[in-house]
């Protein structure tokens, strides 16, 4: 009987493959007018069901077609389709090539990919490597994805990104005033622009963005100890020059009295130097979702490319924001030392619709970034890159949060302060790249010096208890629990708040700090599959603190290694990683005393450090249509401060914080005009040793500002690539974020934010020339919330039309 079965499958299979055989092959490459290849072009059989899409190199492969005559068709986004006609015989591998008319440059701007393949890229390591060789997770939001969704805000980009949530929106308060996001389960923000310090303490905008990466892990290694980085940074990568002439106006009007225009224009300056200038450039207003609140923004960024020959470029960009608004108060429902009177959202009957705020207690942000790039190639392996960026950033109006009042009723405490602050910050870089081999062992070297430099100075108020309210309202009488007495309600106005700040005093100050800092990295090949990595910093950070303290002044430093490995089994294909890196922050002295008060004195601490290590895998399958990456992480964050259980008036270091999780990110395209972005994650956070009679350091417990613990994100995309539709896109998709302890204290008790799922989905025309879509976010109304320690209203179901018109 087995030995019937295995001729009938020797039979069928010389039956199959000899039918199979009589089948040809039809491949070929597509390409421009100037050589380059042409990626993500569709070539297709013209009424046939059989389609290629071109990968990175601009070859397409069309397998098992029957012998005879056809029509191949190649088109792609925005230009003028091509036609060929071909004659397959049978078995026969025929090569058909195409070659459009615009160039690269022309056609980059009408392409839709998801992720341009497996590119390289320069900043996440400093040094030019490809996804597939990196030891680190990074995930990247084009500004193709963000046009697909009809974004108009930068923190909403970031739903199509794994591991990343959102616990508040920019307050435009000094020093730490831009949005606050949980990267596996520490704080970030966008801090990073090309790479360099851009601080914000408002908003970005999505004006002069070309990508959003978010940067996996503890990064001080090459990023420095700046600012916090233990789950990883958020760097924008902006707009850069071409050679055409070209751009595009947009006009967007939406929900809750949207009203944004921006304009996008490419002019080269001269026709025999390669000189390029892009300006880009919004105007938005918009109100808030609830009964008070605005924001009116206006941004201009004038970028300059000179490529002076073929190894000496330049590159200046400057970014001019000028933000005000009136900022809803952040709703912190717990005092952090009494029992919660409120354990969930129900109990708590917060009224959404309410800001507690009024438009005439508005904060202003002003914000001037500027960047410089020299880039020489030294030799046949060697470039150097020289960077400066100065920044400007500027806090200035009214500032207040809502805080329980320490008693089980129903008021909370509302404060105010007027900011005026402005941080001046100065960062200086050189790098030296090398590619070279030693033997047959490749080696990139990266070899670096950094100096930043960052000046505070604060002339803002004091604080002001201005009123007490509700969750359910902020003009209401005050019962007092210890006399009964009833104080009337108090209405919010300018003079009120100014009035009540005026006894307050003020906080005056001139703070400078400096860093030096070195750092070396290297990428060495054992084989072409095999490749190890290995990087070092080293961290000399001076705080001359206030200029009128004098014994206030603090040195300290740091060394921040990094290591990495990656093999790639099927080389360009799938490479398995694993990973330990490093960061450190600079911690302030602290003022301390003895157990009564006596002895006081100011303590200076070392920096705290985060370690992790990761494994993974990474591929890029299917010509570039399937990237995938999946790891599993553990962070510690040793030598935290934390207040002393046996001195109340003293600090000590040598807390824990534990951070690890998996996460997994889907960038797909199965089908011409077909794109997948998808993600999911799921981390978990806690102290590790602290204090626990402390509310932020109780081991066992949830730090806060942590995030959720699942999150998923998903986004569909189809476009026919032909057909009476091709001109039509339709996009759905969504986020869902679970459970989420913003308060997990024994003493004060649990507060919980229930799971939410949120879809959206958007339709949009697409000509050559113009562009009209329709955005609506939010469909099924979900009412939800986010927080950090607090409760903060999102936005109900909301909707964007956008006319776009391009040339």
């Amino acid at each position: 009987m087995t030995q019937k079965i295995f001729i009938l499958s020797f039979i069928f299979s010389l039956s199959t493959g000899w039918l199979f055989a009589q089948n040809g092959t039809i491949k070929g490459l597509v390409s421009t007018s100037d050589g380059k290849p042409a990626e993500w072009v569709t070539v297709s059989i013209q009424g046939g069901d059989k389609a290629a899409m071109t990968g990175r190199h601009g070859q397409y492969q069309l397998r098992n077609i029957a012998p005879g005559t056809y029509m191949l068709t190649a088109s792609s986004v925005g230009l003028e389709s091509q036609e060929q006609s071909v004659t397959l015989k049978a078995g026969e591998t025929l090569v058909a090539d195409f070659q459009l008319k615009e160039s690269a440059a022309e056609l980059q701007e009408v392409v839709i990919p998801i992720r341009q393949g497996d590119k390289v890229n320069n900043f996440v390591s400093k040094m030019p490597l490809k996804n597939l060789e990196n030891a680190q997770v990074y995930n990247s939001v084009s500004a193709e994805t963000i046009r697909q969704q009809g974004l108009t805000s930068y923190d909403d980009a970031l739903r199509n990104v794994p591991g990343i949530s959102r616990t508040w929106e920019s307050t435009g308060r000094a020093g730490d005033g831009a949005s606050y996001f949980a990267l596996r389960g520490f704080d970030a923000q966008p801090m990073l622009i090309n790479g360099l310090p851009g601080l914000p303490s408002g908003n970005l905008d999505l004006a002069n963005v070309e990508e959003i990466q978010v940067i996996k892990g503890p990064s001080a290694t090459l990023f420095g100890g700046s600012y916090y980085s233990y789950g990883g940074i958020i760097n924008t990568i902006t707009k850069k020059p071409y050679d055409q002439f070209g751009g595009e106006l947009n006009y967007t009007a939406g929900s809750f009295g949207l009203n944004r225009i921006a304009g996008d224009v490419n002019i080269p300056l001269s026709k025999t130097e390669k000189i390029a200038v892009r300006i880009n450039t919004a105007y938005h207003t918009e109100n808030s979702i609830q009964d008070a609140g605005y924001r009116k923004a206006f941004f201009f960024a004038p970028t300059m490319s000179y490529k002076v020959n073929d190894r000496l470029s330049f590159l200046v960009m400057a970014e001019i924001m000028e933000e005000g608004r009136a900022v809803a108060p952040i709703f912190f429902n717990s005092d952090r030392a009494t029992p919660l009177p409120f354990r969930n959202l129900k109990e708590l009957n917060l009224n959404p619709g309410l800001s507690f705020m009024s438009n005439d207690l508005s904060i202003k942000n002003p914000r001037f970034n500027l960047q410089a790039q020299i880039l020489y190639k030294l030799s046949e392996h060697w470039t150097s890159q020289t960077v400066i960026s100065r920044g400007t950033v500027k806090s200035n109006g009214y500032y207040t949060y809502i805080w329980d009042d320490g008693y089980s009723d129903n008021y909370f405490d509302q404060y105010f302060h007027k900011e005026q602050q402005t941080t001046t910050t100065i960062d200086v870089q050189q790098n030296l790249n090398g590619d070279f081999n030693i033997g047959k062992l490749r080696n990139r070297v990266l070899v670096g010096v950094d100096f930043f430099s960052r000046n505070m100075i604060n002339n803002g108020s004091g604080w002001a208890t201005v009123r007490k309210v509700t969750p359910q309202g902020g003009e209401v009488p005050y019962i007092n629990p210890a006399t009964g007495d009833t104080t009337a309600p108090v209405y919010l106005s300018q003079a009120l708040v100014d009035n009540m700040l005026s006894t307050t005093g003020g906080a005056r100050g001139n703070l400078d700090n400096y860093t030096y800092s070195a750092y070396l990295s290297d990428v060495l090949n054992i084989t072409p599959g095999l490749s190890l990595m290995a990087g070092v910093r080293a961290d000399y950070f001076v705080t001359k603190g206030d200029k009128t303290t004098p014994d206030d002044d603090v040195n300290q430093f740091a060394v921040s290694p990094k290591f990495g490995i990656v093999y790639q089994p099927v080389l360009e294909q799938v490479s398995v990683f694993a990973n330990y890196m490093n960061a450190f922050v600079n911690v302030t002295p602290r003022s301390v005393a003895d157990a009564d008060g006596s002895n006081p004195r100011l303590k200076a601490f070392d920096p705290e450090h985060a370690n992790q290590w990761e494994v993974g895998v990474k591929t890029n399958l299917f010509s570039d249509r399937l990237q995938l990456t999946a790891s599993y992480y553990d962070i510690r964050v040793g030598n935290r401060v934390y207040p002393d259980p046996a001195n109340q008036n003293n600090s000590l270091q040598g807390g824990k914080v534990g951070s690890k999780g998996f996460e997994i990110d889907l960038n797909a395209h199965p089908l011409p005009g077909l794109s997948i972005l998808a993600g999911y994650s799921h981390n978990k956070t806690e102290v590790l040793t602290g204090n626990a009679a402390d509310f932020y350091n109780e081991p066992g417990r949830a730090p806060g500002g942590q995030g959720p613990q699942d999150l998923a994100n998903l986004w569909v995309n189809y476009r026919p690539a032909n057909g009476v539709l091709k001109h039509f896109s339709l996009g759905v998709g969504g986020n869902y974020a679970g459970e989420y302890k913003v308060i997990d204290n024994s003493l004060t008790g649990v507060f919980v934010l229930p799971s939410y799922t949120l879809l959206n989905a958007t339709l949009a025309y697409q000509a050559d020339h113009y562009r009209i879509g329709f955005t609506l976010n939010n469909i099924t109304n979900k009412e939800y919330y986010i927080g950090y320690w607090s409760v903060n209203p999102q936005r109900p179901r909301n909707f964007a039309l956008n006319l776009a018109y391009k040339f």
